[in-house]
């Protein structure tokens, strides 16, 4: 049954399991659970394991560039950082080419945990990809593209033009 509110079209007593969003959300919050879970078997966080997958293992990654590349808020990258130098995963090394930079570089331990960290992503994604059709995946690839781009674009919650 579709509603009217304040101008606003909806579905009335939409059940959850009818919901993208709610769908999208379990899921993730279920990955995240098993990443977690994973990690801490092993000292680390799924958030340690997604910097070490997200810092240049030769050159290292600048950090004013990690937060936005992860989508990551500044703070709390920052305390993630500070949490991983102290378990000597990671250090801080002037930018050679920026004095005002700092690269955020992988010492060899912090090599060996992004190791199993790749590892752990690889496994997860090869099980998924013998439980579904490669059209399923592409499928799946292409309503999150649309739903990303649709977010950016602000179709969501665009203001009706008056």
């Amino acid at each position: 049954m579709l509603c009217v509110h304040n101008k606003i079209l909806y579905l009335c007593c939409m059940h959850k399991e009818e919901s993208i969003d709610h769908h999208l959300r379990a899921t993730w919050q279920a990955v995240s659970k098993m990443y977690n879970e994973e990690a801490l078997s092993h000292g680390s966080t799924m958030a340690m394991a997604f910097v070490l997958l997200n810092v240049d293992y030769e050159k290292g990654t600048p950090s004013t560039s990690l937060g936005p590349q992860m989508g990551m808020e500044a703070t709390s990258l920052s305390r993630i950082l500070k949490n991983m130098e102290d378990k000597g995963i990671v250090y801080r090394e002037k930018h050679p080419k920026d004095g005002r930079s700092v690269l955020i570089k992988l010492t060899e331990y912090g090599k060996e945990k992004r190791a199993f960290a790749k590892a752990t992503v690889l496994r997860f994604n090869n099980v998924v990809k013998q439980h579904v059709t490669t059209e399923q995946l592409n499928g799946f690839f292409e309503v999150v593209k649309t739903i990303e781009v649709l977010i950016k674009d602000n179709v969501i919650f665009e203001k009706a033009k008056v």
